[in-house]
């Protein structure tokens, strides 16, 4: 799986790491859907390290189609808001 960070660029993330990355972001969406934006940009900063953790960065010249994009670490509440579907940011 191709994962995209906004502003970043791409990394290769095995598809056998999404358990750990969704129950970030379900942590994520439960902070959003109460307003909690302490907790929001704590959350999303684990969740923006640990993509960058476990995946593989991808050469900055390469342009592979992203299966998952991911809003910046600078993104607001707001902003994060309009880039998920009802499973959050990561599906499943």
């Amino acid at each position: 799986m191709i994962v995209r960070i906004m502003g970043e660029g791409q990394v290769r993330l095995d598809d056998t790491r999404l358990t750990e990355l969704n129950k970030l972001d379900d942590e994520l969406l439960a902070e959003m859907e109460s307003g909690d934006g302490d907790g929001f940009r704590r959350t999303l900063g684990a969740l923006l390290d640990a993509v960058r953790r476990l995946g593989t960065p991808l050469p900055d010249a390469s342009l592979e189609p992203s299966d998952l994009i991911l809003p910046s670490a600078d993104a607001t509440l707001e902003e994060v808001r309009e880039l998920l579907s009802d499973d959050g940011l990561i599906p499943g």
